[in-house]
């Protein structure tokens, strides 16, 4: 999920009553929850780099621990140079404990999405997703949102009638909007499975299915694109699964493009591997010397080698570099790897 969700998710954890069990709570779990997307550092080494190790080791179950202690330590710092003492005192194997659990909540929301995760990383590198909520999702984040703005409205109320305002506000809007999140997860879940099985069983499809998914609209629970692969081609469907409708005058069929050798070379080259290793639904084409994206073009002889997710791509084959999750490899004459691009920016 994009960053702002993933903050107030942990802030929203930590009103939901951990932080009457310590100082800091909030703090700690508002930071953790955030902590494991540090790794868009990676990005200053080049996009392929930033690409391959996004969503990597800091997304991991054997992370999560070492990112609540170093959460930890950060407000440790914070509690040591402070001047003025906390309301309640500090409990810091607790404060470890609910960093932990922000850590892992980030987990949790990132496999929601369809980008994925690899949780069991080093030990498994698979990429696990459920694809049943967007990237960003804007009913979750108003949900959370709006439990922090409704107990500052009422506070504001309470101000002008001069209540005593409580030390600890929110609780119940933070806990109703957890419930809320997980009645939405569970909503789109449902959905998820129906739109599957729509195609599924169908007869929509003229081939064998291999390997199908649904991917999620932004807002709209009962909106889905199908994708289905077989072993010839990938067909993408619209299906509205509040009518049980299959819309198939938007279907459209991909066909799987040819391997030819630059394709061969770029899926063993240093974007490919990566880039397969997180593609669900690859589309690998030789556009031949043409540009990549908004790359620098080829040189003349040079073959452009294009990597696409049918998950993320509205417009298969475009070569305006539209897809921002699009990769590029340059393929020479003598079948080498000159140059590997992503986002039309060159890895060096």
């Amino acid at each position: 999920m994009e960053p702002v969700t993933h903050f107030l998710t942990g802030a929203c954890l930590a009103r939901a009553g951990f932080n009457r069990k310590t100082a800091y709570a909030t703090l700690a779990m508002t930071l953790a929850a955030e902590a494991p997307d540090l790794d868009i550092l990676w990005g200053l080494r080049g996009p392929v780099a930033g690409f391959e190790h996004h969503r990597g080791i800091t997304h991991t179950f054997v992370a999560a621990p070492v990112i609540a202690l170093v959460t930890l330590g950060a407000v440790w710092l914070i509690h040591r140079y402070r001047k003025k003492s906390p309301i309640i005192p500090p409990r810091w194997g607790l404060i470890w404990l609910f960093a932990l659990i922000a850590a892992l909540s980030h987990l949790l929301l990132d496999y929601t999405n369809s980008y994925g995760l690899r949780p069991f990383f080093p030990f498994n590198g698979h990429w696990y997703e459920r694809s049943i909520v967007f990237i960003v999702d804007p009913v979750i984040f108003l949900a959370l949102l709006a439990s922090f703005v409704m107990p500052w409205l009422f506070g504001l109320a309470d101000r002008e009638i001069g209540a005593r305002r409580p030390v600890f506000r929110g609780r119940g809007w933070s806990i109703a909007a957890l419930i809320f999140i997980v009645l939405w997860w569970a909503l789109r879940n449902a959905e998820h499975a129906r739109a599957i099985e729509l195609v599924r069983n169908g007869g929509s499809v003229s081939e064998p299915i291999t390997r199908i998914n649904a991917e999620p609209s932004i807002v709209n629970p009962f909106s889905w694109r199908v994708i289905a692969e077989t072993h010839d081609f990938y067909q993408v469907t619209e299906v509205h699964t509040l009518h049980d409708q299959i819309d198939s005058d938007t279907a459209a069929t991909i066909y799987k493009p040819q391997v030819t050798p630059a394709v061969a070379v770029a899926k063993q080259s240093w974007v490919g591997r990566v880039y397969l290793g997180w593609a669900l639904f690859p589309v690998v084409t030789d556009l031949g010397n043409v540009p990549a994206g908004n790359a620098p073009p080829p040189e003349p002889g040079w073959h452009t080698v294009e990597f696409q997710d049918l998950r993320f791509d509205r417009n298969p084959g475009a070569t305006d570099g539209s897809n921002p999750l699009a990769a590029w490899a340059y393929i020479g004459p003598g079948n080498e790897v000159e140059a590997i691009f992503m986002s039309g920016h060159e890895q060096d």
